[in-house]
Formats: structure tokens, sequence, C-alpha cells
């Protein structure tokens, strides 16, 4: 009985309260009443970009649209080729064929929501992860219509969670509020990232342990932790606060 009521306090302390109270802050901002008066042009963030030669790999991800920017964000990955002038934008999303590219600007408002770097990698190791990024893509099982779910998964975090698990070279991991990156897109429970394992049954419950996403604690999608490479509490709705 002792241990069932210190869980019930800690799920209550790491997971409801703090969800409970990004929740306040969210709705006391508003959000958008529907994806037509929703803002979805380029933030700008890029827009000094073109003229890099350096080839690139990046992580976007901004708050989805309406209640659902509570608790979860969107994803994305951009590559850029050596010398281009133009990023290639790859994603998926929850209508038609999930699996998109160059659909939106690579620096796009989600729902008019800003986009957030979750992080990047350039020069010749990006050169070199290029091809590997893409071949992930190409290969991501969930591209059928009808194949997005939005919870558990697999959603657009599903699909970015999945090419950075492949290409563990990247160093990259989404943040705690990228609900559905726990999905595991082989069908398996058990996963390898870089020098982490992750353990989840059908992005309903699991935990992270090692590799870029240190230690998490994933029930019902939420996802509480701690990340040690680089300082900082993960919390449900605030994602990480730290470094």
């Amino acid at each position: 009985m002792k241990s069932t009521k210190y869980l019930s306090l800690v799920f209550v302390f790491l997971f409801l309260l703090p969800l409970g109270v990004h929740a306040a802050v969210f709705w006391s901002k508003g959000w958008e009443k529907s994806w037509r008066s929703a803002d979805w042009s380029s933030s700008g963030i890029l827009s000094g970009t073109a003229t890099t030669s350096e080839p690139t790999i990046s992580v976007y991800a901004a708050r989805t649209g309406r209640w659902k920017g509570i608790f979860a964000v969107h994803s994305w990955i951009l590559v850029k080729d050596r010398n281009s002038r133009s990023w290639d934008r790859y994603e998926v999303v929850g209508w038609g064929t999930p699996i998109r590219k160059n659909a939106y600007a690579p620096d796009a408002r989600w729902y008019g929501n800003e986009p957030m770097l979750v992080g990047s990698v350039s020069g010749e190791l990006a050169e070199t992860l290029i091809p590997k990024v893409r071949a992930s893509v190409d290969r991501y099982p969930y591209r059928a219509r009808g194949d997005y779910h939005i919870w558990p998964g697999p959603n657009s975090n599903t699909f970015v969670a999945t090419v950075l698990r492949e290409v563990p070279e990247l160093g990259l991991s989404l943040p705690p509020t990228a609900v559905g990156k726990d999905y595991l897109a082989d069908g398996g429970w058990f996963s390898t990232d870089g020098d982490g394992v992750k353990f989840s049954a059908n992005g309903i419950f699991g935990f992270s342990l090692g590799g870029p996403e240190g230690f998490e604690i994933n029930i019902l999608g939420l996802v509480a932790g701690f990340d040690w490479q680089h300082p900082a509490l993960k919390l449900p709705g605030f994602g990480r606060i730290g470094a």
C-alpha cells in the first residue's frame, strides 16, 4: 500500500501537476480557432541560410494546433546539400498521404506557433549522413493513407524519432513534448539508440536510458525525465527546463 501511495504521488507531481500548470498558461495565451485562420507562413529564422554552402541536417518542432498544443509539438527534418540554396523539408501529417516533402516553408509556423530548433549537424558529418537520412525517410513504413494515428502513434513525431534512431550519428533526440516519439515503427518493444536503450509498449508506456534522450519515463505519451548530457529537467507540457 505504501509503495502504491508513493507511486501515485510521483505520478501527480511529475506528470499531472506540470501538465495542469502548463495547460493554464497555454490557455491564457489563446490559440487559433481553425487551421484556416492560422498563420502557416515562414517565420524568417532561416532567411539567411540560402548563401550558406555547408551541408546541414536540422530538426525543428513547433506546438501543435489548438488544445493539443498544451502537451504536444509537431516535428520535421530539414536537409540542405552542399552549395544548395534551398532546404528539403520532410514530415508526416494527419491528412491525405502522410509523408510530405516541402509542403511548407522550411521554417514555417505550425498553426501560428513559432518553430524551435531541436538540433543541427553541419559540415562533413552532415554530408556523410544526408544519404542515410533520406534512405530512412524512404523506408518509413507508415506511409499509406490511414496509417497516421494522432495517439499513441504512428504520427509526425514517430516519423522524425524513427529517422533519428536509424541515424544515431546525428546524436539528436526529440523533446519530451513530442508525443508519439516513443512509438517504435518496427513494431517491437525494445530499441537501441546509440549508446542508450528504449523500452516501449506501443508508445503508451515505457522508459529510455542513455543516449541523447538521457533518462525518460513515458506514461500514456506524457514524458518526464532528466538529460545529463545537456542538463535539463523534462516535464510534461513544459518540455525541457534547463540548458
